[in-house]
């Protein structure tokens, strides 16, 4: 298993925006909310991890390949930075392992041996159901 892939701060783009939700006064005055937004194309990660993260069927990502984390569940700034920060990370990482590639098999012989077997015996149990003929 590699190491994980370390995202540079400076190719995120933070913008403080007011939460959503219950919260009282506060809530209405305070931008403690963070839009995270991470352009995956332009970004230093490697070719093959772009890839996979663009090839991704993630809502937060857009048509052009950028990223973009609401962080909300914080009541201060920092914290929601903090925790868009940890997300995305979570995100890259999450696809930094390559897959490992299929090998196709075949069943053997005597595999293929016991399921003919097995549905000639459920097929003469079921004819034996069936009413006799005249």
């Amino acid at each position: 298993m590699s190491l994980p892939i370390s995202i540079d701060e400076a190719q995120v783009t933070f913008s403080a925006i007011r939460a959503q939700g219950a919260g009282g006064q506060n809530v209405n005055k305070v931008s403690s909310a963070i839009h995270l937004r991470f352009d995956v194309p332009a970004s230093s990660l490697p070719a093959d991890v772009k890839e996979r993260l663009l090839a991704l069927s993630d809502h937060r990502l857009t048509a052009e390949g950028v990223f973009v984390l609401k962080a909300q569940s914080h009541r201060t700034q920092e914290q929601n930075r903090l925790d868009a920060m940890t997300r995305l990370h979570e995100w890259v990482n999450r696809v930094a392992v390559p897959p490992k590639p299929r090998r196709a098999t075949k069943p053997s012989y005597a595999a293929k041996q016991r399921r003919l077997e097995s549905k000639s015996q459920r097929s003469s149990t079921k004819q034996l159901r069936a009413k006799p003929q005249d």
